[in-house]
């Protein structure tokens, strides 16, 4: 009888694991298999710029492009440290893909530049609904931005940085080292999930994503 019970416990826990999600490893800590890589022109082989070490992601920046989860995402929570490598720099992580395009695909980015760090940028005429033209400009941007609501709060170069967003039915909220820094609203509510190289070193670790 007792094992009997510890059996059916054992296959609920089983269950509920992966009904949360929790099954799915988005990085794995030693290899980059769950992902896809897109770099501009395909100059050079995706090995020389994203790389795994110590757990942890590391990105060259150069040249400029991203990888991406192969599988879509909808309603989840991702969560992910990241710092600079030598000096404070660019990127950003990848929302609600759409399609891989190359260097830019159509997604909501979630702004890492230094100094930005929650800012949101719609690329390749992805939309938030809100998002309007400044007061006075006629013509969309290339890269229309949100601004993210508070002052930057940040880390120095070289301390780790953690970023937690939120998406649920196409409503997305960053958290920037615990603070809501923005929130959006995406007509899309499915993408692939990417972190960028783009001109800078950084490294990525302790990434996690639950559904």
């Amino acid at each position: 009888m007792k094992k009997t019970l510890i059996l059916i416990v054992s296959a609920i826990m089983l269950i509920v694991t992966g009904c949360t999600g929790q099954s799915d490893k988005i990085f794995n800590g030693k290899n980059l298999s769950n992902w896809n890589f897109v770099i501009e022109t395909d100059s050079v082989p995706p090995e020389e710029v994203f790389s795994v070490k110590d757990h942890s992601i590391f990105i060259t920046g150069k040249p400029i492009g991203y990888m991406y989860t192969k599988r879509k995402y909808s309603d989840f929570t991702l969560e992910t440290e990241w710092r600079w490598l030598g000096e404070a720099g660019n990127s950003g992580i990848f929302l609600l893909i759409e399609s891989p395009d190359n260097p830019f695909p159509r997604a909501i980015e979630c702004q890492l530049k230094a100094g930005n760090a929650g800012d949101f940028v719609l690329l390749n005429h992805s939309q938030l609904a809100e998002y309007a033209l400044p007061e006075g400009v006629t013509e969309r941007p290339k890269f229309p931005v949100i601004p993210k609501k508070n002052n930057s709060n940040e880390k120095p170069v070289g301390e780790w940085n953690k970023a937690k967003i939120v998406i649920k039915e196409g409503h997305i909220s960053v958290y920037i080292n615990d603070l809501l820094q923005n929130e959006g609203t995406s007509p899309v509510t499915e993408g692939h999930i990417g972190l960028q190289s783009e001109g800078y070193g950084v490294q990525f670790r302790n990434i996690s994503i639950s559904e």
